[in-house]
């Protein structure tokens, strides 16, 4: 199981930080993803993390350089710091598990999801 949370709604320019707590089957995980889905569009890729090593990658330099992905693994946590948030990533924010590694920014690679978690950026 997947539990995001941390969405809401912050002005242009601030910050929020997302967490995504995992348990129970989701724990033969080797890496954790962010993806978005904004209103009208279809889900994409934000970041990744690998559990061992915490070898990150992120989608493009949309994101690069204001997102942060980080793990606790003794919390089995993952967090997305959010920086410099712009309305464009006004989204639903989903973390995902994956048991195996190959393309970790591809939506199949992908075992459980987390309900999501909305995140609101005015201008």
């Amino acid at each position: 199981q997947l539990q995001a949370s941390g969405g809401g709604l912050v002005q242009a320019g601030g910050s929020l930080r997302l967490s995504c707590a995992a348990s129970g089957r989701t724990f033969s995980s080797y890496a954790m993803g962010w993806f978005r889905q904004a209103p009208g569009k279809e889900r994409e890729f934000v970041t990744r993390i690998t559990w061992r090593g915490g070898v990150t990658d992120y989608a493009d330099s949309a994101v690069k350089g204001r997102f942060t992905i980080s793990r606790d693994n003794a919390k089995n946590t993952v967090y997305l710091q959010m920086n410099s948030l712009k309305p464009d990533d006004t989204a639903v924010y989903y973390c995902a598990s994956s048991s195996r590694g190959g393309r970790l920014e591809l939506e199949g690679t992908y075992d459980y999801w987390g309900q999501g978690t909305l995140v609101t950026v005015s201008s």
